[in-house]
């Protein structure tokens, strides 16, 4: 079936680094982010591949400062993207002289990288990156329309989000001393929860909150039955990234079963848009969405302790063009990762 993995030792999130666009420095969050591109997004480079790669570069670089550590000081790198092949991450992160892993979770590969880290460093490593990345012109081509097309958007469509989010792992105590980010409450993962892919028949690549929500219900479900916690023993429940359609279909499908969550729900594409005032339509989407919320505003009010408890369900659409263009579906997947703040900060 599937259960709750708890962490046997504390694994701390000891630094984050975000990137975001022009569109994310717009929207609500945009004075929370660390690296802001220039006023068309390229970062400096002539394809939009290249540029998700600088990204990831200048987010992992940025996360390694905050941490006072060096390349050579991560014993891995988990890392992934949307593009094919994991290209952003692979070409982005080469000249890092530390072992990779690449990742491809859809929009749940931010949860997935740090799942997987957190349980790498509590048995096997001392220290760790976890890297995702989007970017809005790359992944458009690759799943719907290049720009270029001016396709109209469908009213559920979301917004991908250019962004990218670094976190550095560590179960090194000591570390926390030298690190200038983790002052205050240490953001520390306690337990996980490997999501399982599944189906609900969606077609729509327009409506993908449609496909992920089911998957995050029973990620959620599971995780309370197995628990015997309440929704309200949480600061937050941050899913991402459903937008505006998945994110009331989750509220219904755990409300059918009895679970209300819609207290503490908050989704990362709801979020990083001024849905209206921006026309995002449905919210933001990509890698990068959660990546940067996740990294930017929500460790920040762990280390200031205004959330001291909250769950993080990374969510994804498992989706290939070729298949969409076959008539397949799009199976959803949704992975929990728990965050804490340490009792002894």
């Amino acid at each position: 079936m599937g259960s709750i993995i708890r962490i046997p030792k504390p694994v701390y999130i000891l630094s984050a680094a975000t990137v975001a666009g022009q569109h994310e420095k717009n929207g609500p969050l945009g004075e929370y982010f660390d690296i802001i591109g220039d006023k068309d997004d390229t970062f400096g480079c002539d394809t939009w591949e290249k540029t998700e790669s600088e990204m990831q570069r200048l987010a992992l670089s940025r996360a390694l400062n905050y941490a006072a550590l060096r390349d050579t000081d991560l014993e891995a790198i988990l890392a992934g993207d949307l593009l094919n092949q994991c290209a952003g991450s692979c070409y982005g992160l080469v000249s890092f002289d530390a072992p990779f892993l690449g990742l491809f979770g859809a929009c749940s590969t931010a949860a997935e990288a740090l799942l997987l880290s957190a349980l790498l460093c509590s048995a096997h490593i001392n220290r760790c990156a976890a890297v995702s990345s989007s970017h809005n012109a790359s992944a458009e081509r690759q799943f719907r329309y290049p720009l270029e097309y001016g396709g109209q958007r469908a009213p559920t469509a979301q917004w991908t989000v250019t962004g990218a989010g670094a976190f550095i792992l560590t179960s090194i105590q000591d570390d926390l001393i030298k690190s200038s980010y983790s002052k205050g409450a240490v953001p520390t993962i306690s337990e996980v929860l490997i999501g399982k892919s599944l189906d609900a028949g969606i077609k729509d690549a327009n409506n993908m909150g449609a496909a992920m929500a089911p998957a995050a219900a029973d990620t959620l479900l599971r995780y309370f039955k197995e628990s015997s916690l309440l929704p309200s023993d949480f600061d937050m429940i941050l899913t991402g990234d459903l937008g505006f359609e998945g994110s009331n279909i989750l509220c219904d499908l755990t409300a059918a079963k009895g679970l209300d969550i819609s207290s503490v729900h908050c989704d990362g594409g709801l979020i990083i848009y001024d849905r209206t005032g921006q026309d995002k339509h449905a919210g933001g989407s990509g890698c990068g969405c959660s990546a940067v919320v996740l990294a930017a505003q929500v460790l920040r009010a762990i280390r200031t302790g205004q959330i001291t408890n909250m769950l993080f369900v990374g969510t994804g659409a498992l989706m290939n063009p070729t298949v969409i263009q076959q008539g397949g579906t799009i199976p959803g997947i949704a992975h929990l990762v728990r965050i804490t703040s340490d009792p002894t900060s």
